[in-house]
């Protein structure tokens, strides 16, 4: 019998509610729980189910980087931020807390912060698309189009259907005055499933 993906994160989230019925102090499957949870959307358990992780293991780094997500997800920036720090002192060469914490920056306009932060994650993980974006967007925001264009290129390299990459480069393509390839660009991060503003669409209508 084939069994769906929602009746197997179901059967696995059962299972791990039996072997934590039998292991209660193990942080990992409280962690693994949270994590299925998180794919189910069952947030609040989640959130509570990765508390328990941290209490009974500190040095989940991961775990702090789901509670980071979590908090991002309710706009909580400075929360977020906050379990970012913690994972990444736990664990300086995981790259993904870094990158966490540059887009919080990028979302409180610390451009230079951000920056500072997206160069350290991809010190350690030079293919972590998004940071190459993010790090594509806080040059936009400084006004430095070529470095935007430049970075949100390398991340189309390593994967030529992600769609945010694109729109960067749109709008650093239109902050130049190179209407023709800013609407190229905007089609392409349309087509890959990307939702260009708005007002941007009825801006390059006329360079149509």
């Amino acid at each position: 019998m084939i069994m769906s993906n929602a009746n197997f994160a179901d059967s696995y989230i059962q299972e791990l509610r039996e072997k934590l019925a039998k292991a209660p102090d193990d942080a990992y499957l409280h962690y693994n729980l949270a994590s299925a949870m998180i794919g189910k959307r069952n947030l609040a358990e989640a959130e509570a189910e990765l508390k328990r992780a941290v209490a009974l293991d500190p040095e989940i780094a991961e775990a702090y980087v789901q509670l980071g997500g979590l908090a991002m997800h309710r706009g909580e920036l400075d929360a977020c931020l906050e379990y970012n720090q913690k994972a990444s002192t736990i664990r300086p060469r995981f790259a993904v807390p870094h990158g966490n914490m540059g887009f919080v920056y990028l979302q409180q306009h610390e451009t230079d912060k951000a920056i500072k932060s997206l160069k350290k994650a991809l010190s350690l993980d030079p293919q972590f698309i998004q940071a190459l974006t993010s790090l594509g967007s806080a040059y936009l925001m400084e006004g430095d189009y070529d470095m935007c264009i430049f970075q949100s290129s390398k991340a189309l390299e390593i994967e030529p259907h992600f769609g945010p990459a694109y729109n960067n480069i749109g709008l650093a393509y239109l902050e130049k005055g190179e209407h023709a390839k800013a609407v190229e660009n905007f089609d392409k991060a349309q087509a890959n499933g990307y939702e260009v503003e708005p007002s941007i669409l009825a801006e390059i209508e006329q360079y149509r």
